[in-house]
């Protein structure tokens, strides 16, 4: 019934708005865009007609300009598709400000389960000292990343906020303007980003959503708890990779690590700076005239001067100064107001989110082998000491480094940075960069060299405020984990350590490179046990085990619904915090606006409460076990096929857009690990290498194999055992949920030209076949009869948004078998391609 109405109120709020404001953007005129508008309608209705009827798209396109556009010229054609692709960018654009707009509308009829709801079964079990001792301690950390898939601009971020809210109020003249200006408006960026413009982009919604986000969520719970000295202010922090991920980025450089930290400070102090300006107002009584002006200066001051410190103690001492004043002298007015604004200092202190920093082991071990060169203790690589030898001068050798005398850029930039380091905790307080990431983490000196390069960078051991976090993402590495951490945790020094830092120790694990290693459900599979074991060996030597998620946005890198995700963990997993990556275009998309980021901070927060509070715990029995294990080791021989085929790597060199995402100004991290001219799976990013199978619309990492496993189960007369897995096991369930998803978003008949291909026709026929074996295989034992069946907001949205890319993709299909072809106009196609990534990127929502 709930979904009923939702889906109803979807088609009013979203789908017929839509329409009409769609209508009203076509006709807009635009210099050199007249009439384009009036036919994209058309494109779309020939582009559907033509694939259903199995034509190519270089057939559709030739129809359309040849029937009803009436241009012959190839030139013209190029210029007219250019045009085509600015539309339907901003298009998409349009219809995510109309979705946003009717969030709060769809979240009435949800069955999700939000605070609110949360405190009211409370309520209902009498349980409320067990809650807030829960609460009192439980948190999220919501980690912003910068992988290349989030493009807008703060110019276009600022439309689409302005459309939101015009659309709501139903403004049509003010949206006819604001659509103008959208249409003149540049899209992307005229070069590629910098870290800091990476990091700028997303501090603007820091700035401007997530600082009253938080703190209102932080009020509501604090006011709904029902204990008075609630004081749990890192509920929800916030995380943040531009300027300190360096891993396969060489333009993040200690130099932009240390604008970054300050840029994050500076626009805090702006956040508290206005929220002062506005109480100033109110408190206008004289006996606090002398301490409001005198932190309304060092404020102003501290907001432009990156060199005037004001720390998190001034701050809050100032603010408590007045709060005594109001309280004592002028009968507590506005006192709710001043405690808004102290309890935000309380939240993001001086530092407002977090600054990770992150690099890849590989570059550690270099930074590391290039110094013991240096220092005579070998003479051309580590292999020369045992592992006892290294662990020596790692752990007690004492070693005074010069970043002067060491050519290489890696080697004296790491060397810069982890002394700077110190400093950056001086002026942003600890909490500004206290964490230290290592990517394909595989053995204990994944943790040790970087615990080394502190020793020998001037941190005296027992003055490392730093956690280590190894990033366990490939099979080989999720196997090594159990030893590691135990190795770890019998090493004295890191023991200590870790006595220092809590008694805790955060681990990460990577789904997007274990899902492009290992298959969807091996992978995650692999994740979940890898958790369960992690968490008993944590137990066993007294620490506190934190899972740092690194998720993407799409199910093949860890994506889908968040919420599912975690309710659906079980008993033996540790609970003590929920952390993930929140990357590319979902930062916008599920945490742009203040509505969507409370309500999905909820959605985590009552995902995890719920594991402990309510409901039965989740077990997965050994025979489900067992059944998981088998469908996983079927699933991933069907993927490492494949991937073994000699036509993988090539089929999407020359027939995806894998070697476009690089000449798009998206991001300022290159697509691939190193340089290598022969292009191997493993420098391959994930978010590449999952954008390129979306961009075909085959979405191959979130589902292959599945079908193949699931059948074997079938030809042997076991798919009720499969049936019943579904039902009874959440996370098996998520799961196909998430694949399920996948097969939603996919659109064989956009490529089923490539059945004829010489060269790749048996490689996409592989393809296909799965696909078909996979919906089918995954219908049954859901006892669905249409994918997403139980998700008919999100289906509906996903048939729009597919429905409004259309035309661009059989336009980029176009210009990748133009390319084949060695058409005169190879580079204008070439651009056809780059251009047409923006607009599916953001219409998929979470396609990379």
């Amino acid at each position: 019934m709930q979904q009923a109405k939702r889906l109803e109120e979807f088609k009013k709020s979203v789908t017929n708005r839509f329409n009409i404001y769609n209508s009203l953007f076509l006709s807009l005129p635009y210099t050199d865009m007249e009439n384009v508008g009036m036919l994209v309608p058309l494109l779309f209705e020939q582009c559907e007609e033509g694939l259903t009827a199995g034509m190519t798209p270089q057939d559709i396109l030739e129809n359309f300009f040849a029937n009803l556009a009436n241009i012959d010229n190839e030139q013209e054609r190029i210029d007219f598709m250019f045009r085509i692709i600015q539309y339907v960018e901003r298009q998409v654009v349009l219809f995510d400000s109309v979705e946003d707009a009717a969030f709060p509308k769809l979240q009435e009829y949800t069955s999700s389960l939000s605070i609110k709801d949360y405190f009211e079964l409370v309520d209902q079990h009498k349980n409320w000292d067990k809650i807030a001792k829960k609460l009192s301690t439980f948190s999220a950390r919501i980690v912003l990343t910068a992988h290349p898939t989030q493009f807008y601009t703060p110019a276009v971020l600022d439309i689409i906020a302005e459309l939101r809210a015009l659309i709501d109020e139903n403004r049509i003249d003010d949206i006819d303007l604001t659509l103008q200006q959208l249409g003149l408006t540049s899209l992307i960026n005229a070069k590629k980003p910098t870290p800091l413009d990476e990091a700028k982009n997303i501090i603007h919604i820091l700035r401007h959503t997530y600082y009253h986000a938080i703190g209102e969520l932080f009020e509501y719970v604090k006011s709904n708890i029902r204990d008075a000295n609630f004081d749990n202010y890192d509920i929800i922090k916030l995380g943040f990779w531009p300027g300190g991920d360096r891993d396969g980025n060489p333009f993040v450089t200690a130099k932009m690590t240390r604008k970054v930290a300050d840029e994050l400070r500076l626009t805090l102090m702006k956040c508290y700076y206005n929220d002062l300006k506005v109480l100033r107002k109110k408190l206008t009584f004289k006996g606090l005239q002398e301490p409001l002006n005198d932190l309304n200066i060092k404020l102003y001051k501290a907001m432009f001067q990156e060199n005037f410190l004001l720390s998190y103690d001034e701050i809050v001492e100032k603010l408590s100064e007045i709060r005594q004043i109001l309280i004592e002298q002028y009968h507590s007015l506005y006192l709710d107001d001043l405690n808004k604004l102290l309890n935000r200092v309380h939240i993001f202190k001086t530092h407002f989110a977090t600054l990770d920093i992150r690099q890849d082991h590989s570059k550690h071990y270099l930074v590391v082998e290039t110094i013991l060169k240096k220092q005579g203790a070998i003479k051309d690589n580590l292999n020369e000491l045992s592992e006892k030898e290294l662990v020596s001068w790692l752990l007690k050798k004492e070693l005074s480094l010069n970043p002067n005398d060491f050519d290489e850029d890696i080697v004296s930039d790491t060397i810069v940075n982890i002394f700077q380091l110190k400093e950056i905790q001086d002026r942003n307080g600890e909490g500004g960069c206290n964490r230290y990431i290592i990517s394909n983490s595989e053995d204990i000196f994944s943790v040790l060299f970087v615990f080394g390069l502190f020793r020998w960078c001037g941190w005296k051991a027992e003055e490392i405020t730093f956690d280590i976090i190894p990033l366990f993402e490939t099979m080989k590495g999720m196997e090594a984990s159990e030893a590691v951490m135990q190795t770890l945790f019998d090493t004295p020094m890191y023991r200590k350590h870790l006595e220092r830092r809590g008694d805790t120790h955060t681990i990460m694990l990577g789904f997007s490179d274990g899902t492009k290693d290992g298959g969807y459900l091996k992978a995650n599979w692999s994740i979940l046990k890898t958790k369960e074991t992690l968490s008993k060996v944590c137990k066993k030597n007294d620490i506190k085990a934190i899972f740092f998620d690194g998720r993407g946005g799409p199910p093949a890198r860890g994506g889908g619904k968040t919420h599912r995700f975690y309710a659906a963990q079980t008993k033996d997993v540790a609970n003590h915090e929920i952390q993930l990556t929140i990357q590319g275009q979902t930062i916008t998309s599920t945490y742009g606006t203040k509505e969507q980021f409370i309500h999905n901070a909820e959605q985590m927060l009552t995902a995890g409460l719920s594991n402990n509070l309510f409901g039965k715990e989740h077990v997965i029995s050994g025979a489900q076990r067992k059944l998981i294990e088998e469908l996983s080791e079927l699933s991933f021989e069907k993927y490492e096929n494949l991937k073994q085929h000699e036509k993988f790597i090539p089929y999407l060199e020359q027939r995806s857009t894998l070697k476009y995402y690089s000449n798009a100004n998206i991001g300022s991290r290159p697509g691939k690990r190193g340089n290598k001219k022969q292009l191997t799976l493993s420098d391959l990013r994930a978010i590449s290498f999952v954008g390129s199978w979306s961009q075909l619309k085959q979405n191959v990492p979130g589902y292959f194999g599945l079908g193949t496993a699931i059948q074997k189960f079938k030809d042997e007369g076991r798919l009720n055992e499969i049936k019943k897995l579904y039902k009874e096991v959440p996370f098996f369930r998520a799961l196909m949920h998430n694949s399920m998803m996948s097969l939603a978003k996919t659109n064989f008949n956009l490529t089923s030209y490539m059945k004829e291909d010489a060269e790749f026709g048996t490689f996409w026929t592989i393809l296909y076949n799965e696909f078909q074996l996979s919906k089918k295989m995954l219908l049954q034992i859901s006892g669905h009869k249409i994918l997403m069946e139980d998700e008919a907001v999100s289906r509906e949205s996903v048939k729009i948004r597919e429905k409004i890319v259309l035309p661009l993709l059989v336009i980029q299909q176009n210009a990748l078998y133009r390319i084949t072809q060695n058409s005169e106009y190879k580079q204008l196609y070439e651009k056809i391609v780059t251009r047409s990534l923006y607009g599916n990127i953001n219409a998929s929502r979470n396609s990379a």
